[in-house]
């Protein structure tokens, strides 16, 4: 029963699935069957029965302040886990495809709500326009390492509309932008071009970096993705030949966050604290535990972190979504700077978008109360000119 002094209620649930797979990829549970954990926002007094629905490839934002804040506004909210909890070490994009498209259904046909809006928030970003390009023209098959996972027979229903906030343009691209090029030696990570070093003292190359060093820095970073990319594809090339197809290998990527613009903020300048990012101190973050892609398998890589062969590239997919879409970026965001977001807005690829700027919010919005309320204001104005609500 709700309780009429709160603004919101909040109902845990588990979306069952089933989804057959030659080997277990997730912990625990019987084989081929697994459980999607959610969260529902449901107001006191809503407003709609239109609902907001936020996933992340890894989850962990059902307690965000954009998502409660949105909740007490009137507007109900659904939070929904992908298959991988907190985990991304085996995580497979095409499958969280399914994951986000059984919560779409379930929001409809047991919930009742009539229309979808997706939110995509951080990784949830490139995630939304990935899901909503395949509900709209299906076309995957299979994942990049050959597997089936096939799309194209799942009948996603396709959101009614898209808002990206704080968002970035891909897995893959993110990890790119923020590896370390200087790491001449996957097995050997101690092994560096000291020129290439930002964390080197030694290194002539400091911040400001001139554009000659960023041109080369940056093509290094690629170059570091598509060399491990290859071994990846070597490697599995080996199970296969060796007749263990379903086996999978697990590897350690070392040194991914030195991106030049956390030293140098004058690159995709915002007001993000100076040789700062979402997690602290990046040189600390470039080998701590919890760095983008730090633990990795052989098909998991090709799926989110390849920057040659992911399908789940967000500028990519937002060329073929039809839905009205928002953009909200944040100035002082320190995961996801500016490029990305005008990168995103520039890549949908119709007309029935804008873009808006919180000036002063952080990526979190913790303790910022203010900027908070801007950007619900800001949904809430766009949710009801488009016939959201």
């Amino acid at each position: 029963m709700t309780n009429k002094n709160k603004a919101y209620e909040r109902i845990p649930y588990l979306i069952f699935y089933q989804d057959k797979s030659p080997f277990k990829e997730t912990y625990g549970g019987p084989m081929d069957f697994g459980a999607l954990k959610s969260h529902l926002l449901r107001p006191a007094e809503p407003k709609t029965n239109n609902v907001i629905v936020f996933m992340h490839p890894v989850g962990g934002g059902e307690y965000l302040p954009m998502i409660t804040t949105l909740a007490k506004a009137g507007y109900p909210v659904i939070y929904c886990q992908s298959r991988y909890p907190g985990n991304d070490t085996a995580l497979i994009m095409e499958k969280v495809a399914i994951d986000l498209g059984n919560c779409i259904r379930h929001a409809k046909e047991k919930f009742g709500f009539e229309k979808v809006i997706l939110a995509g928030w951080s990784g949830g970003g490139s995630l939304s326009m990935f899901y909503q390009s395949q509900a709209e023209k299906p076309t995957i098959t299979h994942t990049p390492a050959g597997d089936v996972v096939d799309l194209t027979v799942q009948d996603l229903i396709p959101a009614d509309g898209i808002m990206l906030l704080a968002a970035h343009i891909s897995r893959s691209h993110t990890l790119t932008e923020w590896i370390d090029a200087s790491i001449l030696d996957e097995q050997n990570p101690n092994l560096r071009d000291p020129e290439l070093d930002l964390y080197n003292p030694s290194n002539p190359n400091q911040a400001p970096y001139s554009e000659d060093f960023l041109t080369r820095y940056r093509a290094a970073q690629i170059a570091r993705n598509r060399k491990i990319t290859q071994w990846v594809k070597n490697k599995l090339a080996e199970l296969k030949t060796g007749g263990r197809p379903n086996d999978e290998f697990a590897f350690v990527v070392h040194g991914t966050m030195a991106d030049p613009r956390w030293l140098d903020p004058a690159i995709d300048a915002n007001d993000r604290k100076p040789r700062w990012c979402y997690l602290g101190d990046p040189e600390v973050v470039n080998n701590g535990p919890v760095g983008l892609a730090r633990f990795c398998t052989l098909r998991s890589w090709l799926s989110q972190w390849s920057y040659d062969d992911t399908n789940a590239d967000g500028l990519k997919c937002a060329e073929t979504i039809t839905v009205p879409a928002l953009v909200i970026g944040n100035s002082a965001d320190d995961a996801c700077t500016p490029s990305h977001t005008w990168r995103l807005f520039n890549a949908i690829g119709h007309q029935d978008k804008e873009i808006h700027e919180i000036k002063g919010a952080t990526h979190y919005y913790f303790g910022q109360a203010e900027q908070l309320d801007e950007a619900i204001n800001l949904c809430a104005d766009w949710l009801k000119r488009k016939g959201l609500v």
